[in-house]
């Protein structure tokens, strides 16, 4: 007889990853309860009422109120936080639950960008990432279970613009490149993250350590991605490389949250953080390895959705 699977609660359910994440647990068979603070019921109606057609429960309760965050710990067994880079530093709200509720196998606090401590980020992502790690002790040090999401980049937040960081549309007459445009980055299809991030709940091969999404059909480089746009829309563009000293200093000067933005750019497409150091077994494990199963989307694939608009 199968394992019962774990039930699964997710803090930040109706945010961007959150709800990508809510659906795939949902869709996959695991018991789904999504905390829900008052002032969210009404404002999201409509992906609340999708949750509950899935079989999801709603629990009431606030990361801030820590009495019905340990009433809704102590009915699950797997605590995933999926929340925004405000609540970051709060998760230690989460940890301090988990620790008195005494019963989770497993805690994935909020991640699933670069690899925190492995990256080479400048301000303003250096606080960003440095809270991350933050988080990562504070879970190590309280001896809790846990599983650590690098998925990299998603899919959905640069790909439309085909890494054309700020712009609104895809590229139809000239290409910025960072740096040289050689170091390779990765990018994930939203959905495919999530269905990752499930899968792993269960495994013992993913128990204390990074699970990396690097699916090999979606590593590349500022520079394969110029060409693979110009093969879609038939058309060579107009390069222009932007040197690290211009990224730096457009970093410095752009507002948040766009200085962020450029200065992860910065740290991926300059600094090669996605790609730059192998997957050790003492720490991590890839996710398209483990789950070959899984049929993720290509970055081939996923550009061909905004190709149309450009080949009028």
């Amino acid at each position: 007889m199968a394992a019962e699977k774990s039930r699964i609660l997710i803090i930040g359910g109706t945010g961007y990853i959150g709800k990508f994440i809510v659906e795939a647990s949902a869709i996959s068979g695991h018991p789904t309860f999504v905390l829900l603070r008052e002032s969210t019921i009404s404002s999201k109606a409509a992906l609340l009422e999708k949750f509950t057609g899935m079989g999801v429960t709603l629990l009431n309760g606030d990361m801030y109120d820590h009495g019905s965050l340990v009433n809704a710990i102590k009915q699950v067994d797997i605590v995933i936080s999926t929340v925004g880079f405000q609540q970051l530093a709060d998760q230690t709200k989460i940890i301090d639950a988990i620790k008195e509720a005494g019963s989770i196998k497993r805690f994935f606090p909020s991640e699933f960008g670069n690899d925190v401590d492995r990256v080479q980020a400048v301000e303003p992502a250096r606080t960003v990432v440095q809270t991350k790690v933050r988080i990562r002790r504070a879970v190590e040090a309280q001896g809790i279970p846990y599983t650590y999401v690098s998925a990299n980049f998603f899919a959905g937040l640069v790909l439309p613009t085909v890494a054309q960081l700020g712009a609104t549309a895809p590229p139809a007459h000239k290409f910025i490149i960072f740096g040289d445009g050689n170091p390779k980055a990765i990018f994930v299809r939203e959905e495919d993250i999530a269905t990752y991030t499930i899968k792993a709940v269960d495994d013992p091969r993913t128990l204390n350590k990074v699970l990396y999404l690097r699916p090999p059909g979606n590593a590349l480089s500022f520079n394969d991605l110029a060409s693979l746009w110009e093969s879609k829309i038939g058309k060579t563009l107009q390069k222009i490389h932007i040197p690290e000293g211009q990224i730096l200093k457009d970093i410095q000067e752009s507002p948040t949250p766009m200085g962020i933005v450029l200065a992860t750019g910065h740290s991926v497409f300059v600094k090669g953080d996605q790609t730059n150091f192998g997957i050790e077994p003492s720490f991590g494990v890839e996710a398209s390895y483990l789950y070959p199963e899984v049929e993720y989307a290509t970055v081939s694939e996923y550009l061909d959705q905004f190709v149309p608009e450009l080949a009028q």
